[in-house]
Parts: structure tokens; C-alpha cells; sequence
């Protein structure tokens, strides 16, 4: 019997493109402009892998102060994006021997389509993927699985045979809950200790490990 992964769904931040340290510059940026002083960076990383507003409610109820918050944080994030975001190492010859075989990309983040394609852009793997999905695509978002679904449909994949690659909890939670395998990433910023609870179906401990996924296992 031939089980071959041929969909990769991969998350954007902490897994393709390395911007942790933006996004926590932007977050600490934004607590001091709005707050006068920022908590823990653990505050912050805790959600990280879920939309903006998501995140500073969090902090407040207030829609309207969420909304400026919201656009304190970009306008900071996209003034310092290009020299703060690089993709991490080994991450580019992976997705390209992917695209090689003629596998099914796509991108399921919980940033805007514009952020994910900057950033895209930025590292040189904007041909790469023919589906997005962005967190101005569906009110729901991760962990809620409907951004998986969504691109499993707009791919014609079929679950048992897709692989969603990711850094979070979120992304382990939405994919295992959309029915696909899931493979948690060891170069971003949450440890195995806090993955492991959501028991993904492979580890990847460099970017090197993720075009294997796809080759064929044979059972006799």
C-alpha cells in the first residue's frame, strides 16, 4: 500500500519566515505607546499564532482601543518588516524541491494576505504557493480548523493525504481537529515541551526533514 503526503499546508511565522523578534518588537512597541510599559514577551507569545485583535483583548475589551492598538502595532511592524524578517535556514531549498515534485503548496496564517505576501516577497517564495489563507479570508481562525478546510478545498486535497507544517499549538490544534496530519516545527519559538500535548504526527528538527514527508511509504 502507497501512502504519499502529497498537500503541504505550511503556517507563515515561526515556520517559513523567521520574525519573532519583529513581531515582539511591534508588540512591546505597542504596550508602550498604549500602556506606558509592556508586560513579558511569554504574554505575548502565548497567542502568537492568532490574529491581532484576538490578542489585544487580551489586554482590553475596548473595540475601539483594539483597533488602534491593532494599527499602532502594523504601522511598526511593516516600517522595520524588510530588515527584520529573513527566511530561516535550509526553509527555501525545502519549499523548491517540494514545488519540484508538482506537490500542492499553501499558506494557512492567521496574518492579513497582504503581511503573508510581503513576506513571501521578502524571502523569494512568492511562486511557490497558489493558495492563501489569511485572517481577512473567515471570521473563524486558529486553532479553529475552518483556515485548514478552506485551503484543503481550494486545493481539491484530500485530508488523509495533506500535512499541515507549523510552529504553534494553534496550528497543531486546527490541524488535527480539520482531519490532516500534523508536523510540528522545532526552530520556532515554542519548545517540544509545549507541543507535545497535542501529540503531532511527526517532529521536524530542521527545515531538511520536510521534503522527506512526501516521498513514498510502502507496506507489504
Amino acid at each position: 500500500m502507497t501512502d504519499t503526503i502529497n498537500t503541504f499546508l505550511f503556517d507563515l511565522d515561526g515556520t517559513l519566515i523567521d520574525s519573532v523578534e519583529l513581531i515582539l518588537a511591534s508588540y512591546r512597541h505597542t504596550m508602550v505607546e498604549h500602556r506606558g510599559a509592556t508586560p513579558g514577551d511569554d504574554v505575548w507569545l502565548k497567542g502568537l499564532g492568532t490574529p491581532l485583535w484576538a490578542q489585544f483583548r487580551e489586554f482590553t475589551d475596548d473595540d475601539a482601543e483594539i483597533e488602534a492598538m491593532i494599527a499602532t502595532y502594523r504601522a511598526y511592524n511593516l516600517a522595520h518588516h524588510d530588515a527584520m524578517v529573513r527566511a530561516y535556514p535550509g526553509i527555501p531549498d525545502a519549499v523548491r524541491t517540494l514545488a519540484t515534485r508538482g506537490v500542492r503548496l499553501g499558506i494557512v496564517s492567521s496574518k492579513l494576505r497582504s503581511g503573508v505576501a510581503r513576506g513571501l516577497t521578502l524571502v523569494g517564495l512568492e511562486t511557490h504557493f497558489p493558495v492563501v489563507v489569511g485572517a481577512d479570508d473567515l471570521p473563524e481562525h486558529k486553532p479553529h480548523p475552518a483556515p485548514v478546510l478552506r485551503a484543503l478545498d481550494l486545493l481539491d486535497a484530500d485530508p488523509g493525504r495533506t500535512v499541515f507544517i507549523g510552529d504553534s499549538p494553534h496550528d497543531m490544534a486546527a490541524g488535527r481537529a480539520a482531519g490532516v496530519r500534523t508536523a510540528a516545527v522545532l526552530w520556532g519559538p515554542f519548545p517540544r515541551a509545549l507541543l507535545e500535548a497535542h501529540a503531532p504526527d511527526y517532529w521536524l528538527d530542521t527545515p531538511d526533514a520536510i521534503a522527506p514527508l512526501g516521498t513514498p511509504r510502502t507496506e507489504t
